[in-house]
């Protein structure tokens, strides 16, 4: 009895693991490649992904035109790959940026030790597009709007869209622009949804915002901009970040440093035709530095407007000449609602701290609006570089 117990539960044992296997190989199968029609040239990456998967796997690809990611395809990234944008020469020349459309995906897989890094041949801001995001999620522009850059249509109803994940990416020299009123920024995001992960990301020297959020729902967390270019007014850059049109997310451990005369920490909006348009840009901010020169301009280091609304907690603001100007009466309402506040901000060498105008142009007090607290650590390590954001990125 015992010696037929111990066949059998050997021939049983057999038949877990040729099972298990089994499993594991049709797994696998199951995460292999889609195969496209795109063809894929290392040193003329350009053109459209309509279907299946495109994998950017090692080494330096030259960005030469726009790439295009469209509806059911995707774009994969591998640790440490190099896409350089070549240098625009002529007008006639197609603009380089990387575009996601809806219903498209885009996985950037970076790490801490081996980031993805787009870049220019050109190390200059402006030198390229950047990257442009759409998704289907929820903006206040109407149900559906088309990209001030890409023109791609963004927006929706699908509060959790999933555009894919971008993780320890850097974003260098962005910022190219048509013209005074449109230019692309480091990342754009349109309409992207919560399913979407974004994470581990910088922009540096870039000619315009860092990262903007044109309506959405999408967290991101650990994000870095640093802009020290000196090559004059075109060039500083624009504010660090920005919202627009509806932006409903959470934004966690961001970290944010000019030495030029760049223009503010965070620009935030609702929409400025409407300033009531639904769904209110209402985000949720934690862990937040914004380091500035006290210079420029623009020297805020956070402006509300034309109806946002906003929570922000454990904040460190330094060297600007103000650190809180909310305006417009659909702001100010909020502020005295007490919905639209900043809790543990600490403030290092800011002349004014808060500033409350209406539409009019009339001075508001709000300085109810804000709680100081002077152990806030903002982003994790006060003015100085967070450790979460140390070995991936540039500039420090």
């Amino acid at each position: 009895m015992k010696n037929k117990f111990l066949t059998n539960f050997k021939q049983a044992a057999l038949g877990a693991a040729v099972c298990l296997i089994t499993m594991v190989s049709c797994e696998s199968d199951n995460n292999t490649e889609r195969p496209s029609n795109f063809t894929l040239n290392r040193d003329d990456l350009r053109g459209t992904i309509t279907d299946g998967e495109v994998v950017l796997s090692s080494g330096t690809y030259k960005l030469t035109g726009k790439l295009e990611v469209s509806n059911g395809a995707t774009l994969t990234i591998e640790p440490g790959v190099v896409i350089e944008a070549t240098d625009v020469t002529t007008a006639q020349q197609e603009i380089r940026y990387i575009a996601v459309g809806q219903g498209a995906k885009i996985n950037v897989k970076g790490t801490a030790t081996n980031p993805v890094i787009m870049t220019a041949t050109k190390k200059s801001a402006g030198a390229w597009g950047g990257l442009v995001i759409c998704g289907k999620a929820p903006i206040n522009k109407g149900q559906t709007a088309t990209a001030e850059v890409s023109e791609l249509t963004y927006g929706g109803t699908d509060a959790n869209d999933n555009s894919g994940s971008v993780r320890y990416l850097r974003l260098e020299y962005t910022g190219y622009s048509f013209n005074e009123e449109k230019e692309f920024n480091g990342l754009s995001m349109f309409g992207v949804g919560k399913g979407t992960t974004i994470e581990y990301i910088q922009a540096y020297e870039g000619s315009d915002d860092g990262f903007e959020w044109f309506g959405g729902t999408v967290d991101s967390r650990y994000l870095v901009v640093l802009n020290k270019s000196t090559q004059g007014a075109s060039f500083v850059a624009d504010d660090m970040f920005d919202w627009t049109e509806g932006w409903n997310g959470t934004g966690e451990y961001w970290f944010g440093l000019k030495t030029n005369d760049g223009n503010r920490g965070i620009e935030a909006d609702n929409n400025s035709v409407n300033h009531n348009a639904t769904p209110i840009s209402n985000p949720t901010l934690r862990n937040l530095t914004l380091v500035g020169n006290n210079g420029g301009p623009e020297n805020q280091a956070v402006k509300m407007r034309v109806g946002t609304n906003g929570t922000l907690d454990n904040v460190v603001i330094a060297n600007w000449g103000t650190g809180f100007d909310i305006q417009h009466d659909e702001s100010i309402a909020f502020v005295n609602a007490g919905s639209l506040k900043a809790t543990n901000v600490r403030f290092v060498n800011v002349a004014t701290k808060v500033k409350g105008s209406n539409t009019a142009g009339g001075a508001v007090d709000i300085n109810k609006m804000v709680t100081e607290n002077a152990n806030a650590v903002g982003a994790g390590n006060g003015v100085d570089q967070p450790e979460w954001a140390k070995g991936w990125t540039v500039g420090f």
